[in-house]
């Protein structure tokens, strides 16, 4: 059985962490995103199949302490503000129910931005500099930490605990963390860790590592969950078993397995019998879920009502 990489991991996380270990490999813990406080996406799985997802998950983009509000389109504005008030969803979300939070946080870099600067392209913020002592870019990332710090307090304070995922994607050259390579971004997730455990006490956090190459798997002793994000061409009826056994093969099979983000559902009844030990799924949010663009409502009302899926009500 794990128990938490901080020594000092609150109740409620250690809690946690057990419960996944428990579900994974037994059934698998549904999971929604959402980037409002309407959470359309939960209200529309309800409309849909009678349950809610067990796990939801929180976008903390329109937190970020560097958006440059000046040279930004529309579509990026837009999605800033309908994230506003999220935290606060979140927070009486989780005091109102047995469900489980995580959080995503596409970060506008911390400085050069322009329109949606958590991708590469809007930005000529160099990560690696942060790896540098003295430099304006280690200032300025260190000044974020302790704004983000700050807005998690309040989970901490009500044992709250909270799936936390930073540098998310980094096998991938799309955000600014990672388009310096998974070993760079590799180093930032443990300057984070250092930082909010240490300074910031924020001992409710699980840490969740989204990387599935092996040279940017920072170590057993700073994660607590390791996860891939999967999006697939098309549909086709998968556990992503390839995908797990890719995952635990580039990391560690020390630790307990999440798809911290899916275009497709997993089948869930594939899932039953072949026992992939996924502990929770989290469909994207807006037309992943909504529509059925991506899902179909039966594809959607199979992974709800099935015995092996995990929600709000069982």
């Amino acid at each position: 059985m794990q128990i938490p990489v901080n020594k000092n991991a609150t109740k409620g996380a250690k809690e946690l962490l057990v419960y996944l270990c428990d579900t994974a490999g037994r059934a698998v813990i549904t999971g929604q995103h959402t980037q409002t406080v309407y959470m359309e996406e939960a209200v529309y799985i309800n409309e849909k199949t009678g349950r809610y997802p067990k796990l939801r998950g929180f976008e903390l983009l329109g937190y970020s302490p560097n958006i440059n509000y000046d040279d930004a389109t529309y579509e990026c504005l837009k999605e800033v503000y309908d994230d506003r008030g999220t935290l606060d969803a979140a927070l009486e979300w989780a005091k109102s129910s047995d469900g489980i939070l995580t959080f995503s946080f596409h970060w506008f870099s911390p400085m050069y931005g322009r329109d949606k600067s958590f991708y590469a392209e809007h930005t000529e913020f160099d990560a690696s500099r942060i790896l540098t002592e003295g430099t304006p870019e280690r200032d300025a990332f260190y000044h974020d930490m302790d704004v983000i710090a700050g807005l998690l307090q309040p989970f901490l304070e009500a044992d709250i605990p909270i799936l936390w995922r930073p540098f998310h994607e980094s096998d991938g050259d799309w955000f600014w963390w990672g388009a310096k390579g998974s070993e760079v971004a590799m180093e930032l997730y443990k300057l984070m860790f250092e930082h909010f455990t240490t300074v910031h006490h924020l001992d409710n956090l699980l840490w969740v590592w989204n990387c599935r190459l092996k040279e940017g798997y920072p170590g057993d002793e700073y994660v607590d969950v390791i996860s891939v994000d999967i999006y697939l061409p098309e549909y086709k009826a998968t556990d992503y078993r390839k995908e797990y056994e890719e995952l635990v093969s580039n990391t560690t099979r020390n630790k307990v397995a999440a798809l911290a983000e899916v275009g497709y559902l997993p089948d869930t009844d594939m899932l039953k019998e072949s026992q992939v030990p996924w502990a929770y799924y989290m469909l994207w949010s807006k037309e992943f879920c909504i529509g059925e663009k991506y899902n179909t409502v039966e594809r959607l009302r199979s992974a709800y009502t099935s015995s092996y899926a995990v929600t709000s009500d069982r």
